[in-house]
């Protein structure tokens, strides 16, 4: 059996070169690769939460692993049907269906992404961001930023509920051409065909991706990528015409007479001129023989931009509704797909506003003593935002505090308040006007010190007696609040507030989705496969025992705490490898008869 780092380096070569993959269902059979899997997955949120079982990442053990590899090697693997809830849409009064699949499911699922990116990723167009490594949000704008000067319209595309109607059909041709492995696929197709238990009755699926799979973001882009390539190599192709605009006439003329009056000595002329030379584009903005379309797309969310005429992006998003329809089975939604004109409004993609530089007016011109940027493009945080964030932390138009933290500790506090204003501050860190979340940054410091003294019962001037501080940034002091908590033979924990400048960073990238190259093992895989019980040292039956968050270990055993809690909050882990008597005892909350610690 090749090694798992290995056969991924082949497998991604095969991708660049478009050959396909054959004798992949075997590689499902190597216990390395569900070491590998959970090592990456074992920490999300949703690991411990429960599917149609009560089967979750607690309990793993690597009989667990070859149980799944036994069923696969028979061919007798069953996928069990997703958990289906309903949640709130964000600032919306609409739902959204979420999937909650059992953790063998989630196991397997994540050793079959993990060949699928390996194979797909090099084959993916530059043009796509979304669910994809080493690229996220950030990319996508700075790749419109850099490379979208002088767009006069843009197409907002939205496909309407994309994720719950990708064909399947299409999704198994797609796999077929480049997979040529049929148990593989029928592995795939029966995924698909699951199904999902809402209200405890299940529901056959019929189309999409499966329901909260980790599968499903990869899947979505094979099939998407048939938009891109459609858009590339018809579209674009089709509205690209000229090398480069024609000078503007009427420029020309003005440079001409302004040399010539400088020559002559006229230099009052000469500044009127130049003045009033940088109120006109050096080329023709309206140059019939030049066109270029442009195309951004993350995820189900696409943009182009056309240099063009309105009827170019009429017809442009006429063809892609026809080519969604009937090549893929999608449907772009008519009311949310807006043709937008950019020099005089915005067009929204990603929580941005996407405008085009243009300042004509000869005295705003002379205000900025130089020629402007025009035809540049503008990323703006849009003021609905703000607003938005700023509402959570206010009640009749002025900041209170929250009463549902009164029981946290200071410290959580001030790390919760400073952890959502930097997560703010970070995503809109491209935007021109990021100066904007100052209001942002004033009604949560107020919300924060109100519930600081409504905690503390004390008024909201002492909070800032006891806690205010003075912060260093990148060689600038800023104002701000800090508390410390001193350890023995420890660094202490410091929890601050403030201290993030509103400065744009255009080279500011996040990515949601980081590129981790395996090479080597996790600690908990180690731990596992070392097979020894971490509380009484014994070599069978050997699980992992894990908890949700480290706080949870302080509900158990007061005033004396168990042995095992103290292990955990000692190591601070939220793992603890274990044998299954020593297990089940944790659970039962029954001493544990054989301690090495005791």
């Amino acid at each position: 059996m090749q090694e798992a780092r290995v056969y991924l380096e082949l497998v991604r070569e095969r991708g660049k070169k478009r050959l396909p993959l054959t004798r992949v269902y075997r590689q499902l059979f190597n216990r390395e690769w569900y070491l590998i899997a959970y090592g990456k997955i074992y920490r999300n949120k949703g690991a411990m939460t429960q599917g149609v079982t009560t089967e979750t990442v607690d309990s793993m053990s690597l009989a667990k692993i070859d149980a799944i590899i036994n069923a696969l090697r028979q061919e007798r693997y069953q996928w069990k049907p997703v958990r289906r809830v309903v949640i709130p849409k964000r600032n919306s009064t609409k739902t959204r269906a979420l999937g909650l699949p059992t953790w063998s499911d989630k196991l397997l699922q994540e050793v079959i992404r993990l060949i699928l990116e390996a194979y797909f990723e090099p084959t993916f167009s530059e043009h796509s961001h979304g669910f994809r490594p080493g690229r996220g949000c950030h990319t996508a704008l700075k790749d419109i930023y850099d490379h979208w000067a002088g767009v006069t319209w843009t197409i907002e595309g939205d496909i309407a509920a994309c994720f719950d109607n990708l064909s399947h059909d299409l999704l198994l041709d797609t796999l077929a051409k480049y997979i040529h492995d049929g148990r593989f696929l029928q592995l795939i197709r029966s995924l698909l065909k699951a199904g999902y238990l809402e209200n405890w009755k299940w529901n056959r699926t019929l189309s999409g991706a499966p329901q909260g799979s980790i599968l499903g973001p990869i899947l979505s882009n094979i099939v998407l990528s048939h938009l891109d390539t459609f858009v590339e190599d018809t579209l674009i192709p089709a509205y690209t015409r000229g090398e480069r605009r024609k000078a503007n006439p009427t420029y020309t003329r003005l440079s001409s007479t302004i040399r010539r009056k400088r020559q002559q000595g006229k230099q009052e002329e000469t500044k009127s001129l130049e003045q009033q030379r940088r109120s006109l584009p050096s080329i023709d903005p309206y140059d019939p023989d030049y066109r270029r379309l442009r195309y951004c797309r993350y995820a189900d969310d696409f943009c182009l931009g056309i240099i063009g005429p309105k009827e170019d992006a009429k017809e442009i998003k006429r063809q892609l509704g026809m080519f969604l329809r009937e090549s893929l089975k999608l449907d772009l939604s008519e009311t949310k797909t807006l043709i937008t004109h950019m020099r005089t409004e915005k067009a929204k993609f990603l929580g941005y506003e996407l405008s085009t530089f243009q300042r004509n007016d000869a005295h705003e011109q002379a205000y900025y003593k130089r020629r402007v940027l025009n035809g540049k493009i503008e990323l703006s945080l849009p003021a609905a935002v703000i607003q938005a964030k700023c509402q959570r932390y206010m009640t009749h138009n002025k900041p209170i505090h929250r009463t549902e933290m009164l029981n946290d500790s200071v410290f959580s506090i001030i790390v919760h308040y400073q952890g959502v204003y930097r997560g703010v501050v970070e995503y809109y860190r491209l935007a021109h006007n990021v100066y904007g979340l100052n209001k942002l940054k004033w009604i949560m410091e107020q919300s924060l010190v109100k519930t600081l003294a409504a905690k503390l019962k004390i008024s909201v001037h002492q909070v800032y007696e006891r806690f205010r501080a003075t912060l260093m940034t990148d060689g600038k002091v800023y104002k701000g609040l800090q508390t410390v908590i001193q350890r023995e033979g420890k660094d202490p924990l410091i929890a601050q507030w403030g201290g993030i400048p509103l400065q744009r960073r255009m080279e500011a990238v996040l990515n949601d989705d980081p590129y981790l190259y395996w090479n080597g093992r996790t600690e908990i895989v180690q731990r596992l496969l070392a097979e020894t019980c971490e509380l009484c040292d014994s070599h069978t039956q050997i699980e992992v025992h894990h908890i949700r968050a480290l706080k949870d270990l302080e509900r158990y055993g007061r005033p004396e705490k168990p042995a095992w809690v103290k292990t955990m909050a000692a190591r601070h882990r939220k793992t603890l490898v274990v044998c299954q008597s020593c297990h089940k005892a944790i659970h039962a909350g029954k001493p544990l008869t054989s301690h090495r610690l005791e």
